[in-house]
């Protein structure tokens, strides 16, 4: 099974910028999907971006034109970079593994506390 740990969330002011990272481990399926969402409190979890094993992204519209997500295969590793934040971006941002041969399980990390100041 896949593990995730996010890292990188912080305190930034509105108009900064950040780098979100997710290290996977364990088994990957060959074909598999790691994406960013983020849930503010009292609102849905909801879309970021994803990217697929072989390099195809999907961005959600929340973020779309301020982020820019990558992946490392060779660390296993899942980048978003966030640009012009601004305070409606404060949430936490969680990654998610999705096994597209629908094999293992989807597995979400612990999640990454972003806030952005005023």
């Amino acid at each position: 099974q896949v593990q995730l740990v996010e890292s990188g969330g912080g305190l930034v002011q509105a108009g900064g910028s950040l780098r979100l990272s997710c290290a996977a481990s364990g088994t990957f399926s060959g074909r598999d999907v790691l994406g960013w969402y983020r849930q503010a409190p009292g609102k849905q979890r909801e879309l970021v971006a994803l990217i697929s094993n072989i390099g195809g992204t999907n961005y959600g519209d929340s973020m779309k034109g301020r982020c820019s997500i990558s992946r490392d295969n060779a660390k296993n590793t899942v980048y978003l970079q966030m640009n012009s934040l601004k305070p409606e971006d404060t949430a936490v941002y969680y990654c998610k593994y999705e096994d597209l041969r629908l094999v293992a399980p989807v597995v979400w990390g612990q999640g990454t506390q972003v806030t952005v100041s005023s």
